[in-house]
């Protein structure tokens, strides 16, 4: 049994929406160096808020 041309399109199908999918990707101009330092500053934040929140709630057992 032959597939016919059934191979064929479904390698052209498959270009398409590899084709389609590649240009999704989001590029806003930031080195990945400048993402990581924001992203390190903003879990640094969410740290110490963190932490403010654990050290109110431990305030009447100390």
């Amino acid at each position: 049994m032959t597939r016919g041309n059934q191979r064929e399109l479904a390698r052209a199908k498959n270009l398409k929406k590899q084709a389609k999918a590649g240009g999704n990707k989001k590029d806003d101009g930031i080195s990945f160096k400048s993402k990581q330092e924001h992203d390190a500053e903003i879990m640094r934040q969410k740290q110490a808020v963190s932490k403010d929140e654990r050290d109110k709630s431990h305030e009447g057992f100390i």
